[in-house]
């Protein structure tokens, strides 16, 4: 039976919670052409987005992949390979992007951005990890990017503020010893580039701050003009807001850490608007305001949004008073996988109507008990604590639903729908 949720009246609403009190299954109806889907994967490895634009143009955001071999990954401090451990976080990725790809489109990625190198969302190798016919391990966008041909790969790249193919570089204390394995996993990425480049024709590229002419529609962009993806920040650069200048807050040699590196994108489909930005924060060590972070300096240029995902999983060292105030959105989505997130003094920020007046509702990929143990009652402000986290937005932006999907099925089936939300 299909139900057509697309025109979400009340009888639409009863019915749909019939079925699910009946047992059931709904899975998601299928992406139809106007349609804007934001898929937020929980594998429990770490982040993964997977988009498909208004006119079937898609994007995966991207690809975490945490190893296994971690003390940390096996403990009951961190989320659980999901929905089981018959295939990698990558497979599982590359499965979920099957399931949902319109069937109408040839099977590829348009579009991988990668927000920043950190294992949770760009993969990191280990002694379990296979080796490809290309001669790279297979982790994260590596093992993506193999299953499925990637057309352009964008992140942040390699030489500013530091030139991270520079042997010098990477024989330094703070990266031989890194607990991510950047340098060891961006040789295997610069590996995999090179490989696909030849293979299937692969374009890399760095995130470019203030355009918004690199994330384009491929197929027919005339029939959406409302739509368009504004390149925020990459590298500490941030748009200045106007024309694709922008200012830089580091200088050549000064690595702040590879978290404020991050890119950060806003999609606009007419009055509707979306916002991540990977691992950026706002809070200083102090636990104050800091108004020379990320956060402070993107919170501007982002201006209002209707949905925005959690700066650095909701770790406590993000979302600042000045961020959330600025930002503002009716949605918060929570990517995570860890008992961290989110810090309680975040949860106080982004439910605070002292910050920004109205109703706004929080969805999480996980929570795990460690975090309900601590926190306690205050989670119950959020609409959802388990699954995937579709956004479906509808009539050229006008509206848009919320879908959690179950990430302990390997059909994914419809477990709630929240909308219709008017963007605004």
């Amino acid at each position: 039976m299909h139900i057509n949720f697309k025109k979400s009246g009340v009888l639409a609403v009863l019915f749909f919670t019939a079925l699910i009190v009946k047992g059931q299954k709904q899975q998601l109806p299928a992406w139809e052409p106007g349609f804007l889907d934001i898929h937020h994967i929980n594998t429990g490895r770490g982040d993964a987005a997977f988009m498909i634009f208004p006119d079937g143009t898609n994007l995966l955001v991207d690809a975490g992949d945490m190893s296994e071999t971690h003390p940390r990954t096996t403990s009951s401090r961190n989320a659980q390979l999901v929905p089981n451990r018959s295939k990698t976080a990558p497979q599982w990725i590359v499965d979920y992007i099957d399931q949902f790809l319109p069937k109408s489109q040839e099977r590829k990625l348009d579009y991988a951005l990668i927000t920043h190198y950190h294992d949770d969302h760009f993969g990191e190798i280990d002694s379990l990890r296979k080796t490809a016919p290309g001669g790279y391990q297979l982790t994260g966008i590596m093992e993506v990017g193999t299953l499925i041909p990637i057309k352009k790969l964008i992140d942040r790249g390699f030489e500013f503020p530091i030139n991270l193919k520079d042997p010098k570089v990477q024989a330094e204390q703070r990266f031989s010893s890194d607990a991510y394995g950047m340098v060891p996993t961006l040789k295997e990425y610069w590996k995999f580039i090179d490989y696909q480049t030849k293979k299937v024709g692969l374009v890399n590229e760095a995130l470019k701050v203030g355009r918004s002419d690199q994330i384009t529609l491929k197929n027919n962009p005339k029939d959406y003009p409302e739509f368009l993806i504004q390149n925020i920040a990459s590298n500490g650069n941030i748009w200045t807001g106007y024309d694709n200048s922008f200012y830089s807050l580091f200088k050549q040699g000064e690595y702040p850490g590879e978290n404020p590196l991050s890119n950060g994108i806003r999609i606009d489909y007419g009055k509707f608007n979306y916002y991540t930005g990977g691992d950026i924060s706002g809070i200083d060590g102090m636990g104050q305001t800091d108004l020379d972070a990320l956060e402070s300096h993107v919170a501007p240029v982002i201006g209002p949004v209707d949905v925005a995902t959690l700066n650095h999983h909701g770790n406590r060292d993000s979302q600042n008073p000045f961020y959330v105030r600025t930002i503002r959105p009716r949605v918060w989505i929570q990517q995570n996988w860890t008992a961290d997130h989110p810090g309680e003094e975040v949860l106080r920020r982004i439910t605070s109507t002292q910050l920004y007046p109205g109703e706004r509702d929080i969805f999480s990929t996980i929570m795990l008990q460690g975090t309900k143990d601590v926190i306690g009652g205050r989670l119950d402000q959020y609409k959802s604590q388990k699954g995937h986290i579709v956004v479906r937005v509808y009539n050229h932006g006008n509206s848009y639903d919320i879908y959690v999907l179950n990430d302990s099925s390997e059909e994914r089936e419809i477990l709630a729908k929240y909308g219709p939300y008017e963007a605004r």
